[in-house]
């Protein structure tokens, strides 16, 4: 099998790495034994780009892996958001390779107008769809001659190294990593949490209230040094959908907080995550494990075991292939339940006089 993985490899960042879905499936496929590309349009459209423009960085990009998809003859092409990349470029490696089949994934939540977009411009273009949120939702991404499935945050072993279950000193108690955007729900139930803790407990926020973001290594320290975490997640009543945050925290051991309304029930029980339902649960939780270590310990073990066996990224591409391609499920994925393939409609013609 071959295939050309186009993606933000983050070249251009010299080190200060994202643990993205992207690089995760990029190291599953060698798990996998596949033969593989990469294409990193953001880096290819920059570099190419005279004097800056990146409309003709962009468009050179899209030239630049047309030649790429000749040169290497894939199976397969994947292709995260790539905003550089246009519809017609994966047209005319359809046309020089007709027996390529084409998938989108999407790891944005589709309660946002832009992220809904971002699909739908893919989802005539490619044979399937890939999104991590799950739920009846992806049926507006049919178009009757595609697949649209649920894919989770996929985990890999050379990136989620820790594990904080077999630790028992720590910098902090209780870690969170957002991003403050303007009328977000959490804000408030942040600042109050953050209040009532006070004095009980290390909480570190990151990327809110004025308290700066951690990138790259600087992430992955404060990982390495947290106790438990919390996965808060912008709307949490959408099947299914986590950020890949829950990767970073559950596959590293940390302690992980998940709202009982997004349905992660159905992969994780209460001895492998602890669920809340509102903020005054979540609270007296988090002061029940930060005081009953064995327990703490305990239940992120397990989690970590669970995360690393449901959604490691060998696992997870193997399932986005066999949906592809159409082929029978090699196992029993967890989430299979979540894949849609829409009939076209069927040609309405007069009823005979």
């Amino acid at each position: 099998m071959r295939i050309l993985m186009v993606d933000n490899m983050q070249l251009r960042q010299y080190g200060n790495l994202k643990m993205g879905p992207g690089r995760k499936l990029v190291c599953g496929a060698i798990r996998n034994n596949y033969r593989l590309a990469e294409f990193s349009d953001r880096d290819i459209a920059r570099y190419l780009a005279p004097l800056g423009i990146r409309k003709i960085g962009g468009y050179l990009a899209n030239k630049k892996l047309i030649r790429t998809a000749k040169n290497f003859k894939p199976d397969i092409l994947f292709i995260a958001h790539c905003d550089y990349i246009r519809n017609w470029a994966l047209e005319e490696i359809r046309a020089a390779l007709p027996n390529i089949r084409m998938a989108h994934f999407n790891i944005d939540p589709i309660w946002m107008g832009w992220h809904i977009r971002q699909i739908r411009e893919r989802m005539h273009s490619t044979d399937a769809i890939f999104v991590t949120t799950g739920g009846e939702a992806l049926k507006q991404f049919c178009t009757g001659k595609n697949v649209v499935a649920y894919m989770p945050n996929p985990s890999d072993p050379s990136m989620e190294i820790e594990d904080n279950s077999k630790k028992t000193e720590f910098a902090r108690d209780l870690l969170f990593c957002g991003k403050e955007i303007a009328g977000d729900d959490r804000n408030e139930f942040l600042r109050n949490l953050e209040s009532d803790l006070k004095g009980q407990l290390r909480f570190d926020i990151f990327g809110m209230f004025n308290y700066p973001p951690v990138w790259g290594a600087n992430y992955e320290k404060a990982l390495a040094e947290s106790k438990m975490a919390l996965n808060l997640n912008r709307k949490e009543e959408w099947p299914l959908y986590s950020s890949d945050r829950i990767a970073h925290l559950m596959g590293n051991g940390i302690l992980t907080f998940l709202s009982d309304r997004g349905n992660m029930q159905k992969f994780f029980s209460d001895r492998e995550a602890v669920f809340f339902h509102d903020a005054g649960d979540l609270r007296e939780k988090i002061l029940y494990y930060h005081a009953h270590d064995g327990e703490r310990r305990a239940v992120a073990a397990a989690g970590r075991t669970r995360y690393h066996q449901l959604f490691n990224g060998s696992r997870t591409l193997k399932f986005m292939i066999e949906t592809l391609l159409g082929e029978p499920y090699s196992e029993a994925y967890e989430w299979a339940d979540n894949v849609y393939r829409q009939p076209p409609p069927t040609a309405t013609h007069p009823a005979p006089i």
